[in-house]
């Protein structure tokens, strides 16, 4: 029986009414059954799993929660400096030590990306610059990859080392890119970008797409409007978020959209067509950000009701 958990985020705020409620969900690819682990009458956003696979993590009125993955009690806090304002756009490193964050703070109304240790203490400013979001730790946990606009204009992805800093930037076409996220052997980055017309998915080597964006290959190629591509810890398959076509950007909750899985590129894109794995009315935080499984064998997602 799942004990659905009624908390409401500090940032909300008495009396205000949400304009949507939240489901977190659990699909599982072998039994290809759906579990339902949170509901609340307010936003939750992208799930993603703890390392040692006992709950997601997950955030709602700018602050992280862990949400245990049986449904059986109330997410709880982490240990987050309550001044930042987390958005939808955070993971633990592959060994579980770190956490990225992208949030907002007193100092910027923007985002801007910290690491903290795994329970969200000790938080520090990584990237400075913003706007600026995580999207994804490198296998090593040496870099992690983000997006970020840098004039004003366009979005284009970058890396950093841990340590912190100069950037470097990786992609430089003049179509908005977003989403990165590392292949496990480290070898890709996978991403969403409108080069070419309409959102694909793409990858290039992680070192960079090279001057002119020469490496950079598209992976998806349909009508549908694909983003936030995430490579299942196993590297077996690529699982993505798919809008209707003419969906122009992802920031949106009232969509029908649906979750595809590929298997994963070899050393050439091509190959088996996507498989829809879920349909469901979502959009914006229903998976920006990785959330596999530890074992490949589930993935977590939001789905949202409009309130009346």
């Amino acid at each position: 029986m799942i004990a659905w958990a009624a908390i409401v985020p500090p940032a909300l705020g008495q009396g205000t009414i949400p304009r949507y409620s939240s489901t977190v969900l659990i699909y599982d690819l072998g039994s290809k059954v759906t579990k339902a682990v949170q509901h609340a009458d307010v936003i939750w956003e992208a799930p993603n799993w703890s390392r040692d696979g006992q709950y997601l993590l997950a955030n709602s009125g700018g602050q992280l929660y862990r949400v245990p993955i049986d449904g059986s009690s109330a997410p709880t806090p982490l240990a987050l400096d309550p001044a930042l304002g987390c958005n939808n756009d955070h993971d633990f490193s592959r060994d579980g030590r770190w956490l990225a964050i992208s949030a907002s703070s007193p100092a910027s109304a923007r985002s801007q990306i910290y690491l903290a240790r795994s329970d969200g203490s000790s938080a520090r400013l990584l990237v400075e610059a913003a706007p600026s979001y995580f999207h994804g730790w490198s296998p090593d946990g040496r870099h992690i990859a983000f997006v970020a606009n840098r004039d004003g204009n366009q979005y284009d992805l970058y890396r950093i080392s841990i340590d912190g800093g100069t950037e470097e930037r990786l992609t430089t076409d003049a179509a908005n890119d977003d989403g990165p996220d590392y292949s496990p052997d480290g070898r890709w980055i996978y991403f969403n970008s409108a080069r070419g017309g309409g959102w694909n998915i793409w990858r290039m080597p992680a070192a960079g797409a090279a001057p002119g964006d020469t490496k950079a290959e598209r992976v998806t190629n349909d009508d549908l409007e694909d983003w936030f591509p995430h490579p299942s810890p196993d590297g077996k398959w690529l699982l993505f978020l798919s809008f209707p076509q003419g969906t122009e950007g992802h920031d949106y909750r009232d969509r029908h959209i649906q979750l595809r899985i590929l298997p994963m590129p070899g050393r050439r894109v091509g190959g088996a067509p996507p498989r829809v794995v879920a349909e469901f009315t979502g959009g914006q935080g229903s998976i920006n950000v990785n959330s596999w499984s530890p074992d490949s064998r589930r993935f977590a997602y939001v789905t949202y009701d409009p309130n009346p």
